[in-house]
């Protein structure tokens, strides 16, 4: 059941963008610090959409719940109501929808699946749909690590932490991928050195590499790639303007306005101006708002 709409509550939620030497690695980081706000039953309401990415998340403070519903993830966690001090899920093929129960104080990077793989040498496509408690299979230095940022001062203590641990492993890889902060750079950076690894060439041998890499298949990725390409030409529109979601959909691939609808609502759970118009006005879809 969606919860009433409640007002946004921008000091809520923050997106940090890593800087270009990680580009390749980390997609972003969420935090989510409600400590201290007067938040309605609502606003304590959380949807994400459906995401290629492997997260990483730090509960800092409070707890969270899963809330399972037609057309959300039916994540199974062995307590949905106490979330462990940290949690690696995801890619996840559906959006979800959480809710805290109280204040909660949350840090949540945002891996690109390739890059976690290459790095911590965990395969991205066992996590799908699935959200763990990492530390079994983290490496030691890697656990080390986690315990320093939850034990960091504060939110920008922890973000240098991060960068500070990360970027030497990454430069370590060497790696050889077009700098960008969209699901599309990724994908066809990957798409390129799926081509050009090994020895096959074919299209179905590109799409098996991919798949090893991302943990989905192409085909996943070039959908959430259009969804997000198409909800930022959504937001550049004021909350009040029309939208000519036909004109939109063909202007972005889609066969037809009734195709853009169904994509959304897999990836997200709502039709196309449903979505708009909650992200605009609820602070349940912070997460959104804060990504575009």
């Amino acid at each position: 059941m969606v919860p009433v709409a409640a007002a946004p509550c921008p000091q809520a939620a923050r997106l940090w963008l890593p800087p270009l030497a990680l580009s390749g690695c980390l997609r972003a980081a969420m935090l989510r610090d409600t400590r201290g706000l007067q938040l309605q039953p609502a606003q304590r309401h959380n949807y994400f959409p459906a995401t290629p990415l492997i997260s990483l998340v730090w509960w800092l403070d409070g707890t969270g719940e899963w809330l399972p519903e037609a057309g959300f993830s039916a994540l199974a966690v062995d307590d949905p109501q106490q979330p462990r001090p940290l949690m690696l899920g995801g890619p996840f093929t559906l959006p979800s929808h959480t809710r805290n129960p109280g204040p909660v104080h949350v840090l949540k990077l945002l891996f690109l699946a390739d890059a976690w793989q290459a790095l911590t040498g965990i395969d991205p496509g066992p996590l799908c749909n699935r959200l763990i408690d990492p530390t079994p299979l983290l490496p030691p230095d890697w656990r080390d690590w986690c315990a320093a940022v939850a034990g960091a001062a504060d939110d920008e203590t922890r973000l240098s932490t991060v960068v500070d641990f990360l970027r030497p492993r990454w430069q370590a890889l060497r790696p050889q991928r077009a700098a960008g902060n969209r699901y599309a750079d990724w994908m066809q950076a990957l798409a390129l050195r799926a081509a050009s690894s090994g020895a096959g060439r074919s299209l179905r041998q590109v799409e098996r590499r991919i798949k090893a890499w991302a943990g989905l298949p192409l085909r996943e990725l070039r959908l959430v790639s259009r969804a997000e390409a198409t909800y930022l030409a959504v937001a550049a529109h004021a909350p009040q303007d029309r939208v000519a979601w036909a004109d939109l959909a063909a202007a972005h691939d889609y066969s037809d306005q009734a195709h853009l609808c169904r994509e959304t609502r897999r990836l997200t759970g709502f039709s196309p101006e449903v979505l708009r118009q909650r992200v605009a006005q609820d602070e349940a879809f912070w997460a959104y708002r804060i990504w575009m």
